[in-house]
């Protein structure tokens, strides 16, 4: 069993810290800080910051210089071993004459999951892992989901009246909530490797699902934004396809396929289900995109069936102050329960205002 002091928890706790500054732009890789600690004090720092670019432990090692030798190394993910776009971290750790590695959390991802430790090991290199093990598991969840289970974790969005309703019963829906909570929305869609909506809501509202707000939209990247449209009705004139980034169509029938292709969307045929296409098999195809997390920004029928079919693994709510009656749409179009047994339970992690609104975190409960 691993034992941490204090200062050890300090120092991995900076280490999430930079790791956390890659929230919008290291997917599909995951969030990962490194912090060397030479003779009690930080003498090198880095996070991974973009797919391509050096890993959080080579940027901590330059960082160092000729620090780093027999420095300790606190790591929010295990180092990896493989070939990628990158060397193996691995590596270049032993190559510093590192002494020592604390790691949060194992990688795993199957061209590392313990492979890194045991190189780590095998040089004459101490390591201990699980310092912070869940902070650094939940900051990755996503790509934990994508490795492990082959599906994005999906994060279902929705805005709705103190009384429930998303929308007036003729889908006049702006704006229920105020502009802090949209503002809120735009960093859950720069987290995002995908936003999710379904045709109904593109042809009531024409949303471009971007990335808009200063700060937050990183030059040359943009959620992928996933339409689910059975029957290809997406209109040529979409806003979406005019805007920077890449649109990707999920249909049952193609026949309009060639025209959307022409308009600079993709068009993926997968099977059909009950109420629309297989939505396993949608998740599926995003994680072998290398989609890590999904936002989904949807109407009541394609919220109802991804919540009633399991595949939502949280749910954020803005709930505005005001009552918007009777003649109105709900947030989810679920079977027609017919007694309490039925209902869903759900775990809420977090609850805040934001703005006027009030935004709840819930997560359904096993």
């Amino acid at each position: 069993m691993n034992e941490f002091s204090r200062e050890d928890c300090e120092f991995m706790a900076r280490a999430l810290q930079l790791a956390r500054k890659a929230m919008y732009s290291a997917h599909p890789n995951p969030r990962v800080g490194c912090v060397l600690v030479g003779e009690g004090r930080i003498v090198g720092e880095g996070w991974h910051q973009k797919s391509g670019e050096a890993h959080a432990e080579v940027i901590a090692l330059e960082n160092a210089g000729a620090s780093a030798k027999a420095a300790t190394v606190y790591v929010t993910l295990e180092p990896c071993t493989h070939h990628g776009k990158t060397a193996p971290c691995t590596e270049a750790l032993i190559k510093a004459g590192i002494a020592e590695v604390v790691v949060a959390m194992q990688d795993p991802f199957h061209e590392v999951d313990g492979d890194g430790l045991g190189a780590l090991q095998k040089a004459g290199i101490a390591v201990r892992v699980g310092l912070m093990n869940d902070e650094a598991a939940k900051l990755n969840e996503g790509f934990v989901s994508r490795v492990t289970r082959k599906r994005p974790f999906v994060r279902l969005k929705t805005a709705s009246s103190l009384d429930g309703c998303t929308a007036m019963e003729d889908g006049e829906s702006q704006w229920i909530t105020g502009p802090e909570a949209r503002a809120d929305v735009q960093r859950l869609r720069a987290s995002s490797g995908a936003v999710m909506t379904g045709i109904g809501t593109v042809l009531a509202d024409d949303p471009s699902l971007t990335v808009r707000e200063e700060g937050l939209a990183i030059e040359g990247m943009q959620p992928l934004r996933v339409i689910l449209d059975q029957q290809l009705r997406m209109p040529l004139s979409a806003r979406m396809l005019t805007l920077p980034g890449d649109t990707a169509i999920f249909c049952t029938d193609d026949s309009n396929r060639a025209a959307l292709e022409s308009a600079g969307a993709s068009v993926t045929v997968v099977p059909g289900a009950s109420d629309g296409a297989d939505l396993d098999v949608v998740l599926a195809r995003l994680a072998e995109l290398g989609i890590n997390d999904v936002l989904v920004e949807a109407g009541h029928t394609l919220a109802g069936s991804l919540l009633t079919s399991g595949l939502v693994d949280e749910l954020v709510i803005y709930q505005s102050p005001h009552i918007m009656g009777s003649l109105t749409q709900g947030m989810f179009s679920t079977p027609a329960w017919q007694n309490m047994s039925q209902r869903m339970q759900l775990d809420i992690i977090d609850v805040r205002r934001v703005g006027a609104d009030t935004r709840i975190t819930a997560r359904p409960t096993a």
